[in-house]
């Protein structure tokens, strides 16, 4: 965790008085300070909680969602350092930013929304974040079950195309694609953090599916029916 947001877990001035929740990453897992009895407390009920300035409140908040954090990060930034850092980051403002939470969207997806514009900024203030992403994940994967060498090196290389073919979109339709394709955010969630209605997610996510396949056919991969 960088020196700024570091220094960033002093208790945030709209709460004033209230001490700074204890979490923070480690191996992409949150080290929660009290976890209490709040399994089955709403995350509407800890979000009052931890605004009346429940520290342990925004902890179980944190417990809850990180892993969602952090790869909204790592679809981002394709490195789990840096989307370490981010998911770190945007953890320490939301506490900060949390009593201006009206609840006009779920916790989650407010939360989805500033993780998302945090990996953004960080991505764009790296010049070399690209160099050092992550592998990327086939769009479609094909499952080799049972199927003998040559038919398995052929997948692989099908998957090394298809991650070929997602770089090679603009970063509005690669941005839509990974998040939607991810299966842990539905289109509201993506929307959200995207900051685009649904119907132009869905439009996005749609052409981005349609480039790729076309590399696929023009490699002899996939039919063109």
């Amino acid at each position: 965790m960088d020196a700024a947001a570091a220094g960033s877990r002093a208790a945030p001035s709209a709460r004033a008085g209230a001490s700074a929740p204890a979490f923070f990453f480690t191996g992409h897992q949150t080290i929660e300070r009290s976890p209490g009895s709040t399994g089955c407390v709403t995350d509407d009920e800890l979000v009052r909680l931890a605004q009346a300035g429940d520290a342990s409140a925004f902890d179980q908040l944190v417990v809850r969602h990180q892993a969602a954090v952090f790869r909204a990060a790592l679809a981002a930034l394709r490195s789990p350092e840096e989307a370490e850092e981010a998911a770190q980051d945007a953890l320490v403002r939301a506490w900060q930013k949390l009593g201006t939470f009206r609840g006009d969207a779920a916790f989650r997806t407010w939360l989805l929304s500033i993780a998302w514009n945090r990996a953004l900024s960080r991505r764009r203030s790296i010049g070399t974040w690209f160099a050092r992403r992550a592998p990327l994940e086939a769009a479609d994967r094909v499952r080799g079950n049972g199927a003998g060498p040559h038919e398995v090196l052929r997948q692989r290389e099908m998957e090394r195309h298809v991650a070929a073919a997602i770089e090679r979109l603009s970063p509005k339709l690669r941005d839509a694609l990974l998040l939607a394709q991810s299966g842990e955010y539905g289109y509201q969630e993506v929307a959200a953090m995207l900051n685009v209605p649904v119907g132009t997610l869905k439009s996005r996510v749609f052409d981005a599916r349609r480039q790729v396949k076309q590399r696929l056919v023009a490699l002899g991969y996939v039919s063109g029916d």
